[in-house]
């Protein structure tokens, strides 16, 4: 529907007016005779009043002002109290536009001169015009032909008014751009963004590869029970979806515990400590590494594909994080050998060689027909490969997947990690 003219006057009348009456002009309007008064003082303790011109007032006072200032910008605290006030009485939209943390540089310190000079020159303005308006309204209001001025008060006010909001959104625009937080706290902040969501990240690739490995197992062996029906195939095939819907409950506690932990908690990004469960039972929170293979293995085996596994590496050469890693990239490597070629023999072997860390999973590619899909392409855009990528990268090493072997009939995945971290 058209707008009338009378919703448009409304409208209008109202964009006009609302301001005037909102809490945010009073706050701010008080943060600026905050600075007025601290001129004021300064006014009126040095140089004084009595028996100076006007020019030589304003003229000395300025000068003590800017002098007092700049030496109260160098206390990194005031930059501190500067932003909280601002915070409160300036209503900023986003609160981080403002800083509140103390000077950590010069290039910080000559901003905090530059708010506070501003601050308090934009506030004696406003200030100095209230005072001097009230006085020059009082007398016309009070004086003779009152009357004809009466009928402009509402304009006068509302002029005022108006200058009060651009003074003050004034005011706002100079906090955010002086107190604002600096090009290092601003990288620092970003930084902290950047170490959240590679966390965030890290937890996800736990949940999927452990979880992922587990629920693969499970879906094999209970297919498997059901078609089989032999007796002693499904108590083994119960035994191994036991045992691996328990480490899934491990591996899932352990991430959940890194969720839950704080620094004043004592613990440990890493995981690299021992907890207390739930229910009060010893917990350890420590990943599994590449020592634990063995039961991957079995697992495996469990489901139904021969697993030929071969690791070369000496006892405590690789670096507790390596070990970790190691386990969860094979046990994707396994998981996808499961899932795509289930039955096939899977081969994998791991070894320390010129001072970095060889892992590489490999197996027949299953026949279309035989419950895999007999295709690489299938595998290749999967978050478990994206996740050993990742892994592989942030190590400092490299990964690569596909067909291998004569004609292509296997699937395998290379990684090299170097021993010393980040070479």
């Amino acid at each position: 529907m058209p707008r009338t003219t009378a919703s448009r006057f409304r409208d209008g009348a109202t964009a006009i007016l609302a301001p005037l009456v909102a809490g945010v002009t009073y706050a701010r309007l008080l943060h600026l005779l905050v600075g007025w008064i601290f001129a004021g003082v300064v006014l009126l303790v040095y140089p004084g009043t009595y028996h100076r011109s006007l020019g030589a007032i304003v003229l000395q006072a300025t000068a003590t002002d800017v002098v007092l200032l700049a030496l109260i910008a160098l206390v990194p605290a005031a930059r501190r109290a500067e932003g909280v006030q601002a915070r409160l009485l300036l209503v900023p939209d986003r609160e981080e536009d403002i800083g509140v943390e103390p000077s950590g540089s010069w290039a910080d310190r000559r901003r905090m001169a530059g708010w506070l000079i501003g601050r308090v020159a934009l506030g004696s303005a406003i200030g100095f015009v209230t005072v001097f308006g009230l006085t020059g309204a009082y007398g016309l209001l009070t004086g003779p032909g009152a009357a004809r001025y009466l009928l402009s008060a509402p304009l006068v006010v509302l002029g005022y008014g108006w200058l009060v909001i651009g003074a003050g959104r004034l005011q706002l625009a100079m906090a955010e751009r002086l107190l604002g937080p600096s090009p290092a706290e601003r990288l620092a902040e970003a930084e902290l963004r950047a170490e959240r969501l590679l966390e965030r990240n890290r937890l996800a690739r736990e949940l999927h590869d452990s979880i992922g490995h587990a629920l693969t197992v499970t879906v094999l062996q209970a297919g498997a029970a059901r078609e089989v029906g032999d007796p002693a195939f499904v108590a083994k095939a119960l035994e191994v979806i036991e045992e691996t819907g328990r480490r899934a409950m491990e591996d899932l506690e352990r991430t959940l515990v890194l969720l839950r932990e704080t620094p004043a908690g004592g613990g440990t990004a890493g995981g690299g400590v021992a907890g207390q469960g739930a229910a009060g039972h010893g917990t350890a929170t420590e990943q599994p590494g590449i020592d634990q293979l063995s039961a991957l293995f079995d697992t495996a085996r469990a489901a139904g594909s021969p697993v030929d596994a071969r690791i070369d590496v000496p006892p405590g050469v690789l670096p507790g994080v390596l070990s970790r890693e190691s386990y969860r990239i094979v046990q994707e490597g396994v998981t996808n050998a499961l899932k795509y070629a289930p039955g096939e023999p899977v081969g994998v072997r791991i070894a320390v060689r010129d001072g970095s860390l060889e892992l590489r999973c490999a197996n027949r590619l299953a026949a279309p027909g035989r419950g895999g899909p007999g295709r690489v392409g299938s595998r290749k855009g999967g978050k478990g490969l994206r996740g050993i990528r990742e892994r592989a990268t942030l190590l400092g090493g490299e990964a690569t997947v596909g067909a291998g072997g004569e004609g292509g009939a296997e699937w395998v995945l290379d990684v090299r990690l170097p021993l010393r971290l980040g070479s």
